[in-house]
């Protein structure tokens, strides 16, 4: 038998008790609800996390937990230190789902941000959108001096320019190629975009772009730690804005930002150990006479890889072991 309470926010099945706990508002939204009630606390991710630890060892129903939690938030935040910072729990922080608008970074700063896949971004698309010719400015640029800065900034309007003239004459090309297709309305942005599509490649990393990043706390501080190993002005800024918003509204689930050795040292390592490594192997080549390897070669595949997916597709389905299903 299926009941939902007066609320609409629990549903029963028998004994079965589903509670949304929770979900994500826009923080003007928040800002908004906090002006029209009394001063409050509790208006943070980390009461969440404090109760879902609590889970594996207090025996009281989950919602219960979170009310005590609310209640009190110095005691949960208190907890959510002890639980990560001591007990190494860093899943706690996982419960903590932060939004964040990125207006204004440059391409190479977008790369940078993406490239923490457990997160999820949508991106002001090149492709979908006539870029207007807004870069961003580097700070080392700047300050190496106004030679370094005037043709830095030429260099970028050069290219903007060419994105503009390659732009026109790509959608001019992709209408008349496929006139009869861009006689229907509907078409003409596939092909619009077609054009923004390839005349994009002459842009540069400088290129302002905007994204909004969904991330939980876990990753957002993974996210903060590797950008503070960075030695570039504009990953260094947004790291502080990063680290400045989150902490403010949960604090004690922001603890490990700095960067670790790894971080800082290995990677840049393994960096100069390849370049020594490619250094000798184009030597040996040279003085053995051998060929420059093909860019691209296909090094590694799974032999069999028809049987390997219907062998799984079998062992999941029919109750084989794997080796019976191949």
């Amino acid at each position: 038998m299926l009941m939902i309470d007066n609320c609409g926010q629990a549903f029963y099945l028998n004994h079965m008790k589903i509670i949304l706990a929770g979900y994500n508002l826009d923080s003007e939204v928040i800002e908004e609800l906090k002006k029209n009630s009394p001063e409050r606390q509790d208006i943070t991710p980390e009461t969440i996390s404090a109760a879902y630890a609590r889970i594996s060892r207090d025996p009281r129903p989950v919602n219960e937990l979170r009310a005590v939690a609310r209640a009190e938030v110095e005691r949960a935040r208190r907890s959510n230190q002890n639980i990560i910072f001591k007990m190494g729990h860093h899943s706690v922080a996982e419960r903590a789902v932060f939004n964040f608008d990125l207006i204004g970074l440059s391409r190479l700063a977008i790369e940078e941000v993406e490239h923490f896949r457990l997160c999820s971004y949508t991106e002001k698309s090149q492709r979908y959108i006539t870029l207007d010719g807004d870069y961003v400015l580097p700070e080392e640029i700047k300050q190496a001096g106004p030679e370094f800065e005037k043709l830095f900034v030429e260099t970028i309007e050069a290219q903007n320019e060419a994105y503009r003239y390659f732009y026109g004459r790509l959608r001019e090309h992709f209408f008349k190629k496929y006139e009869k297709q861009a006689a229907n309305p509907k078409n003409q942005s596939i092909l619009d975009g077609w054009a923004k599509e390839d005349a994009r490649y002459v842009v540069s990393l400088a290129t302002k772009g905007q994204l909004g990043l969904t991330a939980n706390a876990r990753n957002l501080e993974l996210i903060i730690r590797r950008l503070a190993a960075k030695k570039n002005a504009e990953l260094e800024e947004l790291r502080r804005q990063l680290y400045d918003l989150a902490k403010k509204v949960a604090p004690s689930i922001i603890l490990f930002t700095e960067a670790s050795p790894y971080e800082t040292e290995m990677m840049a390592n393994v960096g100069r150990e390849v370049e020594r490594l490619l250094a000798v192997g184009e030597t040996c080549r040279n003085q053995a006479g051998q060929a420059k390897p093909e860019e691209i070669e296909l090094v590694e595949y799974s032999e069999n890889g028809d049987e390997l997916i219907l062998a799984g597709l079998l062992f999941s389905a029919a109750g084989l072991s794997f080796q019976e299903a191949l």
